[in-house]
């Protein structure tokens, strides 16, 4: 896709967007057929509680910390894609400072020996940024899900 686009930070946004909602829309539907056969949605509706209200305190709750976590995943692997689109040369042109750009600036054999400055800390960068990332989605997923607290 961005090949046939072009390159630029508006191909980028797109492709992301265009690829990573799909996933979402499953994993979100699952959750919330899973939730839907819970007892304790069987007990709501008995007490006479109407769906919007059911999904309201019930479903959405539960199925928020999911979401969280997919988020920072998807934020996780948009850097990932961006990083690695502007390497290939289809992501963010040069004059925008991007990490793939500064990677790809130093994938010649003399910049890899002699000038690891140029290519090691825009790659410690997205190491670093990606971790944390991850680790804060699974921070905010313990203290988020509503079955993990006592």
């Amino acid at each position: 896709m961005a090949a046939v686009l072009g390159p630029g930070i508006r191909t980028v946004m797109l492709v992301s967007g265009v690829l990573s909602w799909p996933g979402l829309a499953r994993i979100v539907r699952a959750e919330v057929l899973a939730i839907k056969q819970r007892e304790f949605i069987e007990a709501a509706r008995a007490l006479g509680l109407s769906a919007p209200s059911i999904i309201w305190r019930h479903i959405l709750p539960n199925v928020f910390a999911v979401l969280v976590v997919y988020a920072t995943l998807g934020i996780a692997g948009g850097i990932l894609g961006e990083a690695g689109l502007s390497y290939l040369g289809l992501g963010v042109k040069a004059p925008q400072p991007s990490w793939g750009n500064m990677l790809h600036m130093a994938q010649n054999f003399t910049a890899l020996t002699s000038y690891p400055w140029l290519w090691v800390p825009p790659g410690l960068m997205i190491l670093l940024t990606v971790l944390s990332i991850n680790v804060l989605g699974d921070g905010l997923r313990d203290a988020l899900d509503p079955k993990l607290r006592q």
